[in-house]
């Protein structure tokens, strides 16, 4: 194992010999024998890590975009784990019980077709006996049918245990790496006070054109470490209120400006998915109000059109949440994505690397310029997290 500290090659025999501490400069070794997923973790490996999501200590970043970025590195070390997105069965030929279900249908349709045609009671004894026999091949394959959804649903829950097993074990590393080694770039948990900031008047005069709206205070966070305000002269908010000392005054800012965009980043969620039609309508954001809010949060037709690609989590509080959904959100979502929902899936922003999440938020601001004066909602279509990302109109 190699020190990262000097970079000398120590074996077994002189790290057991020198209390797990580097010969040459004393530094002590973080990873012993510890593994993931039958993955060795080294101490190169794991600051290799950091330097790459920070971008060689060039952007601050969670603990939770830690814990995905590891995670996406060791399921490339392990090509045998594989994390499932996809709620669907896909198979060469279609198993015997959805063909008769189909087969089933089809009579009781030929049945009522034909009865149509022929006299009044030739077509009753012809329907009933379509509606008998198709009924039964009906019956017969509707147990295999609802197995296979079922072995495919236990499939899915298990998966997102790896990975969520995974994830437990990447935030032990990284509690141990961190009572060893600092972490430059790597953000506290949010901690804001309750007591408002002084704001020079000079300033609190002004207005922003942009809001960037967060689902989530360590989003928020992260985005203002990284100067995303900044470099797009926009506000950052989470839907908490965080930062809170500067919550109020920053909204009375933006509640001058009659042009107001409002970008609402959320995760794949129930909750996430709740985040525009919140700032719709919740006193303490914008009803009644003339600002253009537009959607570019996650959605699950992008999560399933990515495919195995993506990181999933599930959760059966999630899945609660999905059943509860209200109709305004439940009409936007096709049946496939319903489903994806109800059976407790969920993609979260910090998903993304600090490069990519920045990169997407970025092309979404951009992509709004060219909307129209009504309400509109945009989404981010790609695959992996190291592909291009490009933003498209919702319809």
């Amino acid at each position: 194992m190699k020190c990262i500290n000097c970079g000398t090659h120590n074996y077994l025999r002189d790290r057991r010999a020198n209390s797990g501490r580097c010969k040459r400069c004393q530094h002590r070794f973080v990873f012993e024998s510890t593994t993931i997923n039958r993955v060795k973790i080294t101490d190169a490996m794991f600051a290799k890590a950091i330097a790459d999501i920070s971008v060689n200590d060039t952007l601050f970043f969670t603990p939770q975009q830690l814990c995905y970025f590891f995670c996406r590195r060791l399921k490339e070390k392990s090509p045998k784990v594989f994390y499932t997105t996809s709620t669907h069965v896909t198979v060469d030929q279609p198993p015997n019980g959805i063909v008769w279900v189909v087969f089933g249908w089809l009579i009781i349709a030929l049945g009522l077709f034909s009865s149509v045609l022929l006299s009044s009671t030739l077509s009753i004894y012809l329907f009933l006996g379509c509606l008998i026999l198709g009924l039964t091949f009906i019956n017969s394959g509707s147990p295999q049918v609802r197995k296979i959804h079922q072995q495919h649903a236990h499939k899915i829950f298990n998966t997102a245990q790896t990975l969520l097993s995974d994830f437990y074990q990447c935030q032990s590393c990284i509690n141990q790496w961190k009572a060893i080694n600092p972490i430059a770039k790597m953000l506290p948990p949010p901690r804001d006070t309750n007591e408002n900031a002084a704001v020079s008047p000079d300033v609190s005069a002004y207005s922003f054109d942009r809001l960037v709206v967060c689902d989530r205070p360590e989003i928020a966070q992260f985005l203002i470490a990284n100067n995303f305000h900044f470099e797009n002269n926009c506000a950052v908010l989470s839907v908490t209120g965080y930062p809170q000392s500067i919550f109020d005054t920053i909204m009375q800012m933006l509640r001058r400006n009659p042009d107001l965009k409002v970008y609402a980043l959320h995760a794949c969620s129930p909750r996430g998915l709740g985040l525009v039609d919140h700032l719709r309508t919740s006193p303490n954001w914008f009803p009644d109000s003339s600002a253009l809010i537009i959607d570019i949060g996650l959605l699950p037709r992008q999560i399933i059109a990515a495919g195995d690609s993506m990181l999933v989590l599930n959760s059966q509080e999630y899945a609660r949440d999905a059943v509860e959904l209200p109709p305004e959100i439940r009409q936007n979502l096709s049946a496939e994505e319903l489903e994806w929902l109800e059976v407790g899936n969920f993609v979260e922003l910090e998903s993304f690397s600090p490069q990519r999440l920045i990169q997407i938020l970025n092309r979404g601001i951009a992509g709004s310029r060219d909307l129209g004066s009504d309400d509109s909602s945009f989404i981010l279509l790609g695959g992996t997290d190291s592909s291009i990302y490009v933003v498209d109109s919702f319809g």
